[in-house]
């Protein structure tokens, strides 16, 4: 493959280390800290509930939407545009005994009182709490499971000190993206988590790489310490990293601005864990490996003693 980056020295990534290891942890603090307070913002797939999509003829004011549902009783309402000004989302807590039809009539009925122009229905949805709370159960295992898989797997691929720096690095990563919507109280629906399962496997596999070139590197050349070995490896992979990163960015750009809102959470999840993913490869995985004291010998494959090697030569 043409490299992008083409340097006959080698750069120092490992100086940094120590700065960027400070930036890591507050900003996994800060993560769990707003999944510890703000929670996440489930979507209706989650919480259950009603979801209606409303077209006007001219610009709707989302104040004067709140306020006509509020005095029908439609308080718990949360209003918000949906990709134009003329598209609005509306979502309603569950409601015993209410069916969604009738609530669809309701609601378009209070807002064509108070707005004198066209109002259409375009969508609308119902979740019962019960499925919400079984898909969050399912969300849940699927997550669990898939990182069981990759810690076995990176245990048996790796020298233990390897396979903690990745398995951080991966932990990094899930961390940081459900605190960005945490913090930013995105709406966490079904298509965020598929794009958070997706974010593990990018993640592990750019880390992967990263670590089978540490270790391609610490065998081949002896005379190196620890942090020039992992400068030099950084340095091989860089080009690589580079390529897959911006040729997925570039994809998920167009996804995020001209995919419309349905597919929104699910671009800015791979967005910000592509980015993330890529930073942790090079800095978690590899800062966490060093601070293990990982070394050449640790990596060297063992030698298996040929049987009669030990015997004299026949004269």
């Amino acid at each position: 493959m043409q490299e992008i980056i083409k340097t006959n020295e080698r750069l120092p990534f490992m100086r940094f280390r120590g700065i960027m290891g400070i930036i890591s942890i507050i900003l996994v603090v800060a993560s769990i800290a707003s999944l510890s307070v703000n929670k996440l913002n489930f979507g209706l797939d989650f919480t259950g509930g009603t979801l209606l999509e409303v077209g006007f003829e001219k610009p709707a004011d989302l104040s004067r939407v709140r306020s006509a549902l509020d005095n029908k009783g439609f308080g718990d309402a949360v209003v918000q545009n949906y990709g134009t000004q003329e598209d609005i989302l509306i979502r309603l807590e569950p409601r015993e005994g209410v069916k969604a039809e009738q609530l669809g009539t309701d609601i378009l009925d209070s807002l064509r009182a108070e707005f004198e122009q066209t109002v259409e229905m375009r969508r609308i949805e119902f979740v019962g709490p019960n499925v919400g709370d079984e898909f969050i159960e399912q969300g849940g295992l699927a997550m669990l499971t898939a990182l069981i898989c990759i810690l076995l797997y990176i245990a048996m691929r790796f020298e233990w000190r390897l396979a903690v720096g990745a398995v951080a690095a991966l932990a990094h990563d899930v961390i940081l993206t459900l605190g960005l919507f945490s913090i930013l109280q995105l709406e966490f629906d079904l298509t965020v988590m598929a794009a958070l399962l997706a974010v593990i496997g990018y993640s592990i596999n750019d880390t992967v790489v990263v670590c089978d070139r540490i270790r391609e590197t610490f065998r081949k050349f002896a005379k190196l310490t620890p942090i020039q070995t992992v400068n030099r490896a950084l340095t091989d992979t860089l080009s690589r990293t580079l390529v897959t990163s911006l040729t997925t960015i570039l994809v998920l750009l167009t996804l995020f601005f001209l995919g419309g809102p349905l597919i929104h959470g699910f671009a800015t999840a791979l967005l910000f864990g592509v980015v993330i993913g890529t930073y942790s490869s090079i800095y978690i995985a590899s800062t966490v490996a060093l601070a293990f004291g990982v070394s050449r010998d640790d990596l060297m494959p063992t030698e298996v003693e040929k049987e009669g090697a030990d015997q004299d030569p026949l004269p």
